[in-house]
């Protein structure tokens, strides 16, 4: 009964998938506008970030939405596929689990910020413009 479960999801995942990345793309916001200057700053600051990610994760969606809404230049990494950038999220991370976004801060310490709406208002407080 179990393996019926599994391939009845993995089915149901091999539809929506399609449907979800064409919603992020026919819905993804428009970008601020800032001065080249501006935005110099912000892709230098976004230097430090990357996001570990699923591609179809809804989730994952939502953040990807708000890095488009706030033109953030943010390296997303592969955690569903790429068994390098799996490995990184779960032995540094402490669990594979997305999205998540890895902060370096200029004093070396690496942090590890799970769920979509902690990332989004970390980020929504970090560049939003006024």
């Amino acid at each position: 009964m179990r393996p019926l479960i599994r391939l009845f999801f993995r089915g149901l995942r091999l539809v929506l998938a399609p449907i979800v990345l064409i919603s992020e793309k026919l819905t993804t916001p428009k970008a601020v506008s800032r001065s080249p200057e501006e935005q110099a700053e912000v892709d230098r600051a976004c230097e430090d970030l990357a996001l570990y990610q699923f591609r179809t994760c809804p989730f994952c969606v939502k953040v990807r939405k708000e890095l488009a809404r706030l033109a953030l230049p943010i390296e997303t990494r592969d955690a569903q596929f790429d068994q390098q950038h799996r490995r990184e999220l779960a032995e540094n991370g402490g669990r594979v689990k997305a999205p998540c976004l890895r902060i370096a801060h200029s004093d070396g310490e690496v942090e590890w910020l799970y769920e979509s709406d902690d990332i989004n208002a970390w980020l929504h407080q970090r560049f939003a413009t006024a």
